[in-house]
């Protein structure tokens, strides 16, 4: 069946006709600005350039000629594409949406409206693309489509998340187990990417141990850290011994210190759960390398 025929082909021209309308409607009247804004617009045109190239690809086959594994490249952009799109769908309109016209005029507050309803809906358009793509009962796939591989996206996303709220001012050198927290977050992070990364390229089956075991071992003591990072950073960001437990009033919205740290706590938290999930799932899969589509 053709590319573009295809349930897969019609939630990629979904994609890129909501990406390009976002786009649009941003630069003729809705704007943005400072940095949440300038984040919202490249994840809207990131996501773009590269469902476009994915899509072009797919119509020509030449990602054949590339060295890589092309479905779980697919299914992965696609996790990450709908993480960034609902992340920029709920930092829009909170910092750039009210209830009550702007100086620029009500036309621009439609025009953000538009932008927020385009950017929603998008969400789901690369949604539709993970729920097509995903590891089905008795189909033999990448390992990139099972649970335990889209949960390894969104554990690299849910971290990147709490280094962001780490350099907003996350006030994590004052002490050492807060700053045992940070390498913990960095070197959970890196194996992960480096994981995803392997296999993308492809080659796992190549290397001289077994990658499935690895990721297995990998996840449980990437479990265990975060447990203790769980306990750890609370209670030297909010026990009054360390900190305070309440926000201070005099904080600004943005650039405030507690506001980091409650951020951090949370998704410890999610990344926490996501870790134990995928290691509860990886038990019961078994693990298929692919070599380059």
């Amino acid at each position: 069946q053709p590319a573009v025929c295809s349930g897969l082909g019609i939630a990629r021209m979904c994609q890129l006709l909501l990406g390009c309308t976002t786009m649009a409607l941003v630069a003729h009247g809705a704007g943005f600005s400072a940095t949440y804004g300038t984040y919202c617009m490249f994840v809207w045109c990131f996501c773009f350039a590269v469902t476009l190239v994915i899509f072009m690809l797919d119509i020509t086959r030449l990602h054949g000629c590339m060295p890589i594994s092309w479905d779980n490249l697919t299914v992965s952009f696609a996790m990450l594409s709908t993480l960034m799109y609902v992340t920029a769908s709920v930092v829009y309109p909170v910092y750039f949406l009210s209830t009550e016209c702007p100086s620029e005029g009500c036309e621009t507050r439609d025009y953000r409206i538009a932008v927020t309803a385009c950017s929603s809906v998008c969400s789901f358009a690369y949604a539709a693309e993970v729920f097509l793509t995903r590891a089905k009962p008795g189909h033999v796939v990448g390992y990139m489509a099972t649970l335990s591989g889209l949960l390894k996206v969104i554990q690299a996303f849910v971290a990147c998340i709490i280094f962001g709220a780490l350099a907003n001012d996350g006030e994590y050198n004052g002490h050492i187990p807060m700053q045992y927290c940070v390498v913990v977050y960095s070197l959970c992070f890196a194996v992960t990417v480096v994981v995803i990364a392997m296999t993308l390229s492809g080659r796992t089956s190549a290397l001289r141990f077994p990658f499935d075991r690895f990721v297995v071992v990998y996840t449980f003591l990437a479990a265990l850290l975060y447990l203790s990072t769980a306990v750890i950073w609370p209670i030297f960001s909010f026990d009054r011994k360390y900190g305070t437990s309440t926000r201070p009033d005099d904080c600004p919205r943005g650039e405030c210190p507690w506001d980091s740290k409650l951020v951090v706590t949370v998704f410890t938290q999610v990344n926490l759960v996501l870790y134990f999930s995928d290691l509860i799932y990886s038990q019961r899969i078994r693990f298929v390398s692919q070599s380059p589509a």
